[in-house]
């Protein structure tokens, strides 16, 4: 069964000037541990769509399911990741690592010994008393990305999680938590405008048109290769072959 299926989205808004449709008909399914990335132009309402799936935002019509539950308001199910990483920095590494349990009441014993195994697991459990200031920034992004897995969510939407940091720090990034994604078996959706990004960290890519945005093709990605990571995607000569198709989808919203 898929963890996720959304069916039949659709989102208006009013506006000064009538009614503005932002997103209409946009179906997909995700299976479990499956990674799918969104991307389109600018303004076309793919954070809209993770709004959608997560439950902040109620669609004008339409269904989200997780798991074959119909998401109706904020989602237990669901966790978030934004651009910045929303640290606290007050906060020990380990206290920030338990922020969502808190806030969920659900810091049990059980959840406080996962959240310490997924800080060892990863790498961080020798940092859990420093402050985020004293991590950079690709760590504190591993920190967040341990946060949110923290309170084991079925499945984990990222809206231009990598957005905020340096190049390289970026690739760096992106092969940790596709790494750490791939082995916890979490189902996510990511929304990007970075096009090689989609490319090497997704198992399906879904092509966006310009507003109102209508899914043009989802499409599937394999480099049809064992352990990959995004940076051995990138070396496949399958790569620019994805890139060149991807790109020439989106200039045909010009």
């Amino acid at each position: 069964m898929d963890v996720l299926t959304v069916m039949n989205i659709e989102q208006k808004y009013q506006a000064e000037n009538g009614e503005i449709t932002a997103i209409k008909d946009i179906s997909f399914a995700a299976e479990k541990g499956e990674f799918v990335s969104i991307v389109g132009p600018s303004g076309c309402g793919k954070s809209t769509l993770l709004s959608i799936i997560s439950g902040v935002l109620k669609p004008t019509n339409g269904e989200v399911y997780v798991s074959g539950e119909r998401v109706d308001g904020v989602s237990p199910h669901i966790g978030y990741m934004l651009q910045k990483d929303n640290l606290l920095d007050w906060r020990t590494i380990y206290k920030n690592v338990l922020l969502g349990l808190e806030i969920r009441n659900i810091k049990t014993q059980e959840n406080r010994k996962r959240a310490e195994d997924l800080l060892k697991t990863y790498g961080l459990y020798e940092f859990r008393d420093k402050y985020p200031s004293q991590l950079s920034g690709g760590m504190r992004q591993r920190v967040a990305l341990i946060r949110t897995l923290a309170i084991s969510p079925d499945i984990l939407l990222l809206d231009e999680a990598f957005s905020a940091l340096d190049y390289q720090t970026r690739l760096n990034v992106t092969d940790d938590v596709f790494r750490i994604l791939k082995q916890e078996q979490v189902t996510t959706v990511m929304v990007t405008h970075d096009i090689p990004e989609s490319i090497s960290m997704s198992d399906k890519t879904i092509i966006l048109s310009d507003r109102p945005a209508v899914i043009k093709e989802i499409l599937k990605i394999d480099f049809e290769m064992d352990n990959r990571t995004p940076l051995t995607c990138r070396n496949s000569p399958k790569f620019s072959k994805y890139f060149d198709h991807i790109w020439k989808e989106l200039s045909r919203n010009e």
